[in-house]
């Protein structure tokens, strides 16, 4: 065997090992998820997304993750309830899947300060001013008290509407 041979020979192997990996590559992106297909949401925010219009029941994956809701015409109001990735499953009428979109819950962006003490951690909204945010994963006496004061607020701004009336 030549050296010229050999050289022939191992070009064209280096050329057929680059185009499988390349035909696997492409195989492969098109089971991943693209930007695309990815609903981006923050926790205890909500955000609309436009659909299908035949679109007649939507399935989440984890509840715990996100909530949606189908208005009409396509329309879905996904609210982010915990933090992770979850999916969502669009179906017609006839229980055809239209879609399977990716749902991921992320922690605020705003002017969070979360303060941390000992394992207890609290966290705070800093816009201009800080003030108590219940957010996942705060401590629990914390948490607590914080809905416990605004639930209290909210019955005591209601009561009040009510008695105008």
């Amino acid at each position: 065997m030549s050296f010229q041979f050999l050289r022939t020979q191992l070009r064209a192997s280096f050329i057929g090992l680059s185009i499988a990996a390349g035909v696997m590559l492409v195989s492969a992106g098109g089971v991943a998820a693209t930007a695309d297909d990815v609903i981006e949401v923050k926790v205890d925010q909500a955000k609309l997304v436009k659909f299908p219009a035949l679109i007649a029941t939507v399935v989440i994956g984890n509840p715990m993750i996100a909530d949606v809701s189908l208005q009409p015409g396509g329309v879905v109001v996904v609210t982010g309830k915990g933090y992770g990735a979850t999916n969502l499953i669009a179906l017609n009428r006839r229980g055809e899947v239209l879609m399977d979109r990716v749902i991921q819950v992320a922690g605020p962006s705003d002017n969070v300060v979360t303060i941390y003490r000992g394992v207890n951690r609290e966290s705070y909204s800093c816009a201009p001013a800080c003030e108590r945010r219940v957010t996942l994963g705060d401590g629990n006496e914390y948490f607590k008290t914080t809905l416990e004061q605004a639930g209290s607020l909210s019955s005591s701004a209601g009561g009040a509407a009510a008695k105008e009336n």
